[in-house]
């Protein structure tokens, strides 16, 4: 198993991958329950730079060439700057035009999805890729790891919990009711 920067070129492989982390948002944001537009929005904004769900922010799972898993994640403080570049093409694209939340803030790298392809599931990829990037992040940049989990999601908060991450607020989001967890750097990272 290999982690790696992904590149423009896995697109087309993260775009159904990264659908499973986000199908009821991506829909909202493009205003249609339709999964072929949902992965061919997600291709898009993927393959493009400077954007929320660009490739530069995104790591891979990979095994044998194939991608098994990612996690995508920025800095908090360029969500707006992120952001703006999506909703401009969903209006052009999809002349929708979506309210949004802002999930994040300065001051965490925030993990906006992480996710493991159907026929990987249950093989540790997930917690693979969360402990390489708190070892990027938390251990050798020094950064704190932001996240929201559904409270309806036990088993995804169990595992952020026994990996170090902790409850620091919940918020509401798309009407859902999250829990805002971060992991630290500790003394010993210095």
């Amino acid at each position: 198993m290999q982690i790696r920067k992904a590149t423009p070129q896995d697109a087309f492989a993260l775009a159904p991958i990264l659908l499973l982390a986000m199908e009821d948002i991506v829909y909202y944001l493009i205003g249609q329950q339709d999964k072929a537009r949902a992965i061919d929005f997600l291709t898009y904004c993927i393959a493009q730079k400077d954007n929320q769900y660009s490739y530069q922010h995104i790591w891979v799972a990979e095994a044998n060439e194939t991608i098994l898993g990612q996690a995508s994640l920025y800095n908090g403080a360029d969500l707006a700057n992120l952001r703006q570049p999506v909703l401009d093409y969903i209006t052009k694209e999809y002349q929708h035009t979506p309210i949004v939340f802002d999930e994040t803030s300065a001051g965490e790298v925030y993990l906006d999805t992480i996710a493991v392809a159907p026929q990987a599931q249950g093989m540790g990829i997930g917690q693979l890729l969360l402990r390489h990037i708190i070892d990027f992040f938390v251990h050798n940049q020094k950064a704190t790891i932001g996240l929201l989990v559904d409270q309806e999601n036990p088993k995804a908060k169990s595992l952020y919990l026994r990996t170090g991450f902790s409850k620091v607020s919940e918020k509401s989001i798309f009407g859902k009711r999250l829990d805002h967890l971060q992991i630290k750097p500790t003394a010993k990272d210095s």
